[in-house]
């Protein structure tokens, strides 16, 4: 509660009082949830005052923004529910359901019930989202697969056109370190490159599928580096393999080679 008080059974009043949220407040155009209180309020046919306010949370899904909410009581000679949420320990779901349906038959033999789990209703409102992640997620790796592939074996090309400079290296004194950060270099140039052209079309698409949320978090630049550096990884470790066997080869054979 931001100011007032909740419905209680201890006030037979409170079937004509209102409870809102601070959404409300702003609706209303008063300066503060205070002044709200005790205020004759009207919605529908219903008339009375409001009583209380709560604290503005999230009854829909992330993409909407938090909109007035109004909170009524309906007294016991005219009850109006479509819902009931009943909080059950995740411990025993099994028991708690059948003594549910059972509860619920004594008192309305004649009409089946009809439950879902909250958690279920919260995951269908971001479902299409968590299908668009597995989407990405397996296309992206599949892209990467490919890319790894096709780097591989034009490092494995590029190695076999240098591999007497790589043997003269090796005479003169070349370590292993020296040659597979020479032979590194040049792709890592592209990786680069690509990461440069990559960025801003990434940011961009990004920040338009981000707009379709009323909340949302900003794109820090920091997950690019990120990427970048992973990126640049992923490219290291698959020309390491041919760099290394290249620079740990007998640079005799190398430089016999016609």
């Amino acid at each position: 509660m931001v100011a007032g008080r909740y419905f209680s059974r201890e006030y037979g009043t409170d079937t004509a009082s209102f409870v809102i949220n601070e959404s409300s407040v702003k609706a209303l155009g008063l300066k503060n949830a205070n002044e709200a209180i005790g205020k004759d309020f009207k919605y529908g046919n219903q008339r009375g005052r409001i009583i209380g306010v709560i604290n503005d949370f999230h009854f829909e899904s992330m993409h909407q923004a938090i909109v007035p909410m109004i909170m009524v009581m309906f007294p016991p000679s005219r009850p109006y529910f479509n819902n009931l949420s009943i909080k059950i320990t995740g411990s025993n779901i099994s028991p708690a359901l059948s003594y549910l349906e059972k509860t619920w038959k004594k008192y309305f033999p004649e009409t089946p019930i009809d439950y879902t789990f909250l958690d279920e209703n919260f995951d269908r409102l971001y479902e299409s989202e968590q299908r668009q992640a597995t989407l990405f997620t397996g296309f992206a790796c599949i892209a990467i697969f490919i890319a790894c592939l096709g780097l591989f074996g034009l490092s494995a090309f590029a190695i076999s056109q240098r591999i007497k400079e790589i043997g003269i290296r090796k005479v003169l004194g070349a370590d292993v370190g020296t040659i597979v950060s020479l032979l590194s270099k040049d792709f890592l140039k592209l990786v680069g490159i690509a990461a440069i052209l990559a960025f801003p079309i990434a940011w961009y698409f990004m920040n338009n599928w981000l707009q379709d949320f009323a909340y949302r978090i900003n794109m820090p630049w920091w997950v690019f580096i990120i990427a970048g550096i992973a990126a640049a990884l992923i490219a290291l470790i698959t020309i390491s393999f041919q760099a290394v066997k290249a620079a740990i080869a007998n640079p005799v054979k190398s430089l016999r080679t016609e």
